[in-house]
């Protein structure tokens, strides 16, 4: 199993650096932290009054980091869950809060494991995910990686600003899309064709 700082190092990472879409529900972002969060957690890093651009700006891989550690993986639970599964669910907290509980959750009713989909790690979810391991350990991760991929889709359906995010100007596959993935089996990669056809609805 790999150490939470490693999985940690790698979001930030993937999220890459200081970023400010309009598109984003999620405002000015560095390194995969946004200015809501910031704010939420008080984080004047320029000492001026207000937590505003500057201030993500001015946040370093390290504190982004620590932010994840402590409350988008240590807060929610994720350490609750099964180790195979962890990298996935942490990810995608960080890209869709506790969505990505409300995703497993979802899925364990296909594993017969049915608990409250109320997107928090409680003792139910926890025992319940880890009795949906214990039957198919590989089959649940790629199934949560599948049921992350199809919530991006079903996003971008209902949001057409969002649509950039999982599909690249020339029709590829976009990061949304990508990202989930990588916590998918090769097999079970859309084909370049596949994709297309599950967007060509979109124009």
């Amino acid at each position: 199993m790999r150490s939470v700082d490693a999985i940690a190092r790698d979001i930030v990472a993937r999220e890459g650096g200081f970023v400010d879409d309009p598109d984003d529900p999620g405002g000015a972002t560095n390194h995969g932290v946004t200015i809501h969060t910031m704010r939420r957690l008080g984080l004047d890093l320029d000492r001026d009054g207000d937590v505003d651009t500057a201030d993500v700006k001015a946040l370093s891989q390290a504190q982004a980091i620590e932010i994840f550690k402590k409350h988008y993986y240590g807060k929610p639970g994720i350490d609750r869950l099964p180790g195979a599964l962890q990298p996935s669910v942490f990810d995608m907290y960080v890209n869709a809060g506790a969505q990505a509980v409300r995703v497993l959750q979802n899925l364990l009713a296909s594993f017969d494991e049915p608990v409250t989909v109320d997107g928090v790690i409680g003792p139910r979810t926890a025992a319940a995910t880890a009795l949906a391991f214990g039957k198919a350990p590989d089959h649940l991760v790629d199934a949560y990686g599948i049921a992350r991929r199809d919530y991006y889709y079903a996003l971008a359906d209902r949001r057409p600003s969002s649509r950039k995010y999982a599909r690249r100007r020339d029709g590829g596959k976009g990061g949304w899309i990508t990202r989930a993935e990588e916590f998918i089996s090769t097999r079970f990669h859309l084909s370049l064709a596949q994709h297309r056809a599950r967007v060509a609805s979109w124009g």
